[in-house]
């Protein structure tokens, strides 16, 4: 909110260390996009009435997944979460809150015992059409390297890769619960997988920044409509353009959830009640 109240944005490149400043103005801003995995500081704090009276325009990614307090031990309670679900689509356009249940994995953990984190899916997804939530993001777990050393060090617990007829079956399951529901299946970065789906199930890639569905809510925006060229398109990425104004060390996560792909180390003493933003 710093930077909001600014005018401006001081964003380093995490690469090279280089700091440029992105506007914020309401005028030169068509769209606001947030994920999170816990939006209770965000609405607690009065930041999203803020930031609405202000004039921006709000677009909201909420991942819910099944809790399970080794793979995600920052995150509050599921009717918590729920709750916040249902606080956002009270201020916004219900379409404009998107559901990720992401990533899907599998795991040994250290008494041999093989789970996922699948088993509220149903529960969660009903919720979500109680609130108007018409959309869901999902994918399944990439083992990166640090992802695979940090459940071994930290939880002495294994993820596992799975095969893609697998992978096909559990959406086919997630698709036939959300179309009863009116919520559409959407994969992320999943172009494999979803090529060899072709169009069967109505399942269809999906875009964390959409020109289009930003425009579908709010009217035209003028906005490219390009693709964005710094993110994972050969991974099937279908984002447009955007500017990202977020930095984990500058705004660093204390929910040390165990599959994190952007954290390199799990961040230490965070209540796991969302810093502010």
């Amino acid at each position: 909110m710093e930077g909001i109240r600014a005018g401006g944005f001081q964003v380093e490149n995490p690469y090279n260390g280089r700091v440029s400043r992105v506007p914020a103005d309401p005028g030169r801003v068509a769209a606001i996009v947030f994920w999170s995995k816990n939006y209770h500081a965000f609405l607690e704090g009065g930041y999203a009435a803020e930031l609405l009276e202000r004039g921006y325009r709000l677009f909201f990614h909420f991942t819910v997944n099944s809790p399970h307090k080794v793979l995600e031990p920052g995150l509050p309670d599921l009717d918590e979460r729920l709750h916040q679900v249902r606080k956002l689509t009270e201020l916004v356009p219900p379409e404009a809150v998107n559901w990720r249940f992401d990533p899907v994995c599998w795991f040994r953990n250290g008494r041999g015992e093989v789970q996922n984190n699948l088993a509220d899916f149903v529960t969660i997804a009903e919720c979500m059409a109680r609130a108007g939530v018409s959309t869901c993001t999902t994918s399944f777990l990439d083992i990166y390297p640090k992802v695979r050393r940090r459940a071994q060090l930290e939880a002495r617990l294994e993820f596992m890769g799975v095969e893609q007829e697998k992978r096909i079956r559990v959406l086919g399951r997630m698709n036939q619960v959300l179309k009863s529901l009116g919520i559409r299946l959407q994969v992320c970065c999943e172009k494999e997988l979803w090529e060899a789906l072709g169009l069967q199930e109505g399942i269809r890639p999906g875009a964390c920044v959409s020109h289009e569905r930003l425009e579908a809510i709010y009217g035209p925006l003028a906005l490219s409509h390009r693709r964005d060229r710094g993110q994972r398109s050969a991974a099937g990425c279908g984002c447009h353009e955007s500017r990202d104004v977020g930095s984990y060390r500058r705004q660093p996560c204390g929910h040390g959830c165990l599959y994190c792909y952007g954290n390199p180390v799990r961040a230490e003493g965070r209540c796991g009640k969302g810093g502010g933003p």
